[in-house]
């Protein structure tokens, strides 16, 4: 299977979640989390437990633990090779339905209008 794209989802304002979201986590964590995410690009839908999880909705989570907290990136596919991450949040237990919603919307609104809502990070 080719490399897979990944993109991250942009607001109309142009803000970045992930990006504000990454900005406000330790730095080991960010390292942790950019390597996770280079792994989903490389392996894309291949990646599986306890790495990556379906949740629901055709969105997916990215599972990061360090130190004990729980880093989670939802993220969903476009098309067979594109990988959309919505944004990232750490959690308790289980990942709260507000935080699904919140990818949920963000995929619909990003299959509307692709080019509206795409950011493609460079070299991260």
């Amino acid at each position: 299977m080719p490399k897979s794209e990944l993109v991250l989802f942009r607001e109309d304002d142009g803000s970045i979640p992930l990006v504000k979201w990454m900005d406000a986590i330790p730095k080991k964590a960010q390292a942790k989390c950019i390597g996770a995410l280079r792994r989903l690009e490389t392996l894309g839908h291949e990646l599986r437990r306890p790495e990556a999880d379906y949740l629901r909705d055709d969105i997916f989570e990215l599972r990061v633990g360090l130190q004990g907290v729980n880093y989670r990136m939802l993220y969903f596919f476009h098309g067979r090779t594109a990988i959309v991450v919505s944004h990232g949040f750490t959690k308790e237990r289980v990942v709260p339905p507000k935080e699904i919603d919140r990818a949920v919307e963000r995929r619909e609104r990003y299959l509307a209008n692709p080019d509206a809502h795409t950011f493609e990070p460079e070299g991260y």
